[in-house]
């Protein structure tokens, strides 16, 4: 089994232990569902393009930063101009929970993904009850189908879409409702990076979809490299929360672009 595969196994039994913890109707009762939403595809076009990342540990890096809290890092982000936040939700294999959106919520203003590996619809709701305001579909564990089925579903919920791909077949799982194309720099099977590939895959998305590099930018090189190759938006989480203060990190990385 790849890490994916075992990834989105773990996942299932968690999703399943979710449904008998909360009901449905009580996540709809909560106090941010009813929140309106904010626009990460807005944000992107009119501050930094830095979707900024608040991420413990990794499959492949283990731990990362287990000594910030998520409000100090993603307000400073906020602060120093981050277009987004991006925030870890998966517990065994990153670090993350559901309270580290919960908890910075009320804080911040920027927009907030809610980054995991979603396979079930109830974590669309989940996502919504938390306060998230976009949802991450990964397209190597989802059918097209699938991608329509969760696409409609999260705008129905007012929430963005950003869809991730690594490969050319998976361009397939593209419909006309994504909000934001995610390219991967790194092969969630073997965690291995290539800035070039993704480049040539950006290259054949579908016209007038705003794209998004992920991952594996380690310096001010690669984010300048695929800014000029005309990506618009640019997920890091690595290059900040390896530093003992994150914040500081962002806002010196922030100042030079």
């Amino acid at each position: 089994m790849t890490i994916l595969d075992k990834i989105i196994e773990r996942k299932k039994e968690e999703v399943a232990a979710a449904k008998l913890r909360i009901s449905l109707d009580r996540l709809k009762d909560t106090s941010f569902f009813g929140r309106p939403t904010n626009s990460l595809k807005e944000s992107i076009k009119n501050k930094s393009g830095i979707i900024a990342e608040f991420k413990r540990q990794s499959p492949s890096k283990g731990i990362i930063n287990n000594n910030v809290q998520p409000l100090e890092v993603v307000s400073a982000y906020e602060n120093s101009g981050a277009s987004g936040v991006s925030i870890l939700t998966d517990h065994d294999f990153f670090g993350g929970d559901l309270n580290d959106i919960l908890t910075v919520r009320n804080d911040i203003n920027i927009p907030i993904l809610r980054k995991d590996f979603m396979i079930d619809e109830y974590q669309f709701y989940e996502a919504k009850s938390i306060g998230a305001d976009v949802v991450l579909l990964i397209a190597s564990c989802l059918s097209p189908d699938q991608v329509q089925e969760f696409t409609e579903l999260a705008h129905q919920l007012k929430m963005e879409v950003l869809l991730e791909i690594h490969t050319e077949d998976e361009l397939k799982h593209f419909n006309s409702e994504i909000d934001l194309a995610g390219i991967n720099n790194r092969n969630l099977k073997d965690f291995k990076v290539d800035l070039q590939h993704s480049v040539q895959l950006k290259n054949q998305l579908p016209k007038g979809v705003l794209s998004v590099a992920e991952s594996g930018i380690y310096n001010l090189k690669d984010f300048q490299f695929l800014k000029e190759k005309g990506f618009d938006g640019f997920l890091m989480g690595e290059y900040f929360m390896k530093n003992t203060d994150p914040a500081k990190a962002f806002e010196e990385f922030a100042s030079q672009i």
